[in-house]
C-alpha cells in the first residue's frame, strides 16, 4: 500500500523534498543511475552533508527521522 501525502505546509513540502531525495539517492547507492545531477551531489550541496553515498544516505535518514520527531512533538 502506498501511503498518500498532500504538501500543504513548509514542513510538509520540505518533508517530501527529503523524502524524494532519500528515493533517488537509495537507488544511487544500489547501483542505479539516471541523467542528470546526481542525488548524492544535490544533496551534499543543498544539505550541507558530508561522506560517500552510504554515508550521506544515513544522514539523509537522520534528518527525516528528526523532522517527523519534532513535529509529532508539536502536535
Amino acid at each position: 500500500m502506498v501511503d498518500m501525502m498532500i504538501a500543504d505546509t513548509p514542513y510538509k513540502i520540505e518533508l517530501y523534498a527529503l523524502l524524494s531525495l532519500r528515493a533517488a539517492l537509495r537507488m544511487e547507492v544500489a547501483g542505479l543511475k539516471g541523467r542528470g545531477k546526481s542525488a548524492y551531489s544535490i544533496a551534499k550541496q543543498e544539505l550541507g552533508v558530508k561522506g560517500n553515498k552510504q554515508k550521506v544516505l544515513d544522514q539523509v535518514n537522520q534528518m527525516i527521522q528528526s523532522m517527523k520527531e519534532q513535529q509529532q512533538g508539536e502536535a
